[in-house]
């Protein structure tokens, strides 16, 4: 192989191993030519700008497990396979995780994050970090998704002057621009399914618990996740089944036991869609136009390969959450990241949320210089986790999106699944004014701790659109079939072209 615009451009994660098996690729060559691929792509030419950070004993690490597949097989379906993490995800080697922030230059977390354990003990290589929105977009309320101070503007690569959506964005590009094999993102509220959607991706924002969440910056408690995102279902579901178990240090972890699979893959039905009732929710719709079109295109698939479509089941309960998670969001933010503080150990020059408040002041010119840090002010004045304020907001979203909204949706219905569309289409990154967010369905299932999968579902001015299929606690399995179905139905993911802006013609 001469070029590294060669072989690797959409090639799954099957295919990679199986062309390791036969001896074309090792380890170490698909290493180098993502590496090469990286540097063309997102350094160079287009300058997508996803990678943050790249592994530096990546191709030593390549030769270890190529010499291990020599002398013992492969692990797994993962064995050698690089895979990208975002920089919100700890790891204890030579990489920082910073979470895109100038403050958290130079800690060393005291061991690697348990998914990041998970991901080496199958095999993985660990090719690099993804840039990300800052502080995984908590800390205002004007920013512009897909920018860090440390790693500056990522790009969306199917059209350069839109944005990439956040905050796994970096992750979300570099899967798309096709720089590695696969990368995992982390999700509060639409950070996986949003960039997945935006970028053509695959993405799988998991029940909370199913994956530990230990060593990963955090922002709560009750909504966090890390997923996976990746160019196909398989691929998401081989990733996934690397990712769960259960951790001691999670807490929410504990209720995955007996409800995780190591092998999702068992899940990937084509006729996954025969017989499946699933529900529509009609009030995410009407916020452009076009996606209308493309999604109503793909409810008639949905019926077509034999669905039973449900159409509307709608969440009227959502509409009444009001501040409710956001006030959520601030009183756990303060308490969650004070305790990963702790975890991270003395490495770290910042030791509380004011200690960073404080650092981003002092480093206003780099670190705010597009916009404040409102959320962090109004988290920092927020009390404890025993508060009546935050007590009674946790329980009205609980309410709202599970017992009221989800739960009760699906029972009525007897539905399997739930589906919206993902998102628009990516909007025009802009440092000055911050997000244009048209609309979306990220809210039910995030609120909820409940499972979402985007999968692509048509373009809409060149720009990908996705769709989303969600449902209750641990419905992972079901899901996966769904959306397998779907995508075999439809083949609607093409690579991107790096265009300098959207096809208006």
């Amino acid at each position: 192989m001469n070029s590294a615009d060669e072989g690797l451009e959409e090639i799954t994660i099957a295919e990679l191993q199986e062309k390791m098996e036969s001896g074309t690729y090792t380890a170490r060559s698909v290493t180098e030519l993502y590496l090469e691929r990286i540097e063309k792509i997102d350094r160079g030419g287009p300058a997508v700008n996803s990678i943050i950070e790249l592994n530096p004993d990546a191709l030593d690490i390549a030769d270890e497990l190529d010499r291990e597949r020599n002398e013992k097989g492969a692990r797994g379906p993962l064995h050698g396979i690089p895979v990208l993490i975002k920089d919100n995800i700890s790891t204890a080697d030579r990489m920082m995780t910073t979470a895109g922030s100038l403050a958290l230059v130079g800690s060393k977390p005291r061991s690697d994050a348990f998914v990041v354990r998970r991901l080496r003990s199958a095999g993985a290589l660990i090719l690099a970090k993804t840039n990300l929105s800052e502080w995984a977009n908590i800390r205002s309320s004007r920013s512009t998704s897909g920018w860090s101070a440390r790693g500056g503007l990522t790009r969306n690569p199917y059209a350069l002057d839109r944005n990439p959506s956040g905050s796994s964005s970096g992750s979300a590009a570099a899967v798309a621009a096709n720089l590695a094999a696969a990368a995992v993102g982390t999700e509060t509220d639409g950070s996986i399914v949003s960039p997945s959607a935006v970028n053509g991706l695959v993405g799988i924002k998991p029940t909370v618990g199913l994956v530990s969440r230990t060593g990963i910056v955090p922002i709560s408690h009750t909504q966090d996740t890390a997923g996976p995102m990746c160019r196909t279902v398989s691929d998401a579901a081989i990733l996934l089944g690397a990712m769960v178990g259960v951790d001691p240090e999670d807490e929410a972890s504990r209720a995955s036991e007996g409800k995780f699979h190591r092998d999702y893959t068992e899940f990937l039905d084509p006729a996954g869609l025969e017989g499946a009732r699933i529900g529509v929710v009609r009030g995410c719709f009407g916020f452009l136009p076009e996606v209308d079109r493309i999604v109503n295109r793909a409810l008639a698939i949905l019926e077509a390969k034999g669905a039973v479509l449900v159409d509307p089941a709608d969440l009227d309960s959502l509409a009444k959450l009001g501040e409710a998670e956001d006030l959520v969001l601030q009183y756990e933010l303060k308490a969650d990241l004070q305790r990963y503080m702790d975890w991270v150990g003395p490495s770290a020059s910042v030791r509380s949320l004011q200690d960073i408040i404080d650092f981003n002041e002092k480093e206003r010119d780099s670190e705010l210089r597009y916009f404040d840090q409102d959320i962090f002010l109004k988290a920092a004045a927020r009390g404890p986790l025993t508060d009546g304020k935050y007590l009674d907001a946790l329980e009205k979203c609980r309410r709202l999106a599970k017992t009221e909204g989800i739960d009760r949706v699906m029972a009525k219905h007897r539905l399997d699944a739930l589906v919206a569309p993902a998102n628009g289409p990516a909007w025009m990154s802009d440092l000055v004014n911050g997000d244009h967010y048209l609309g979306g369905s990220a809210q039910a299932a995030a609120v909820a701790g409940y499972p979402n999968i985007t999968v692509p579902a048509g373009f809409a001015f060149g720009l990908p659109i996705g769709i989303s299929f969600f449902g209750r606690a641990w419905s992972e399995p079901t899901l996966i079939r769904i959306a397998y179905g779907f995508e075999q139905a439809t083949k609607a993911r093409t690579p991107p072209a790096f265009r300098a802006g959207a096809d208006l013609r």
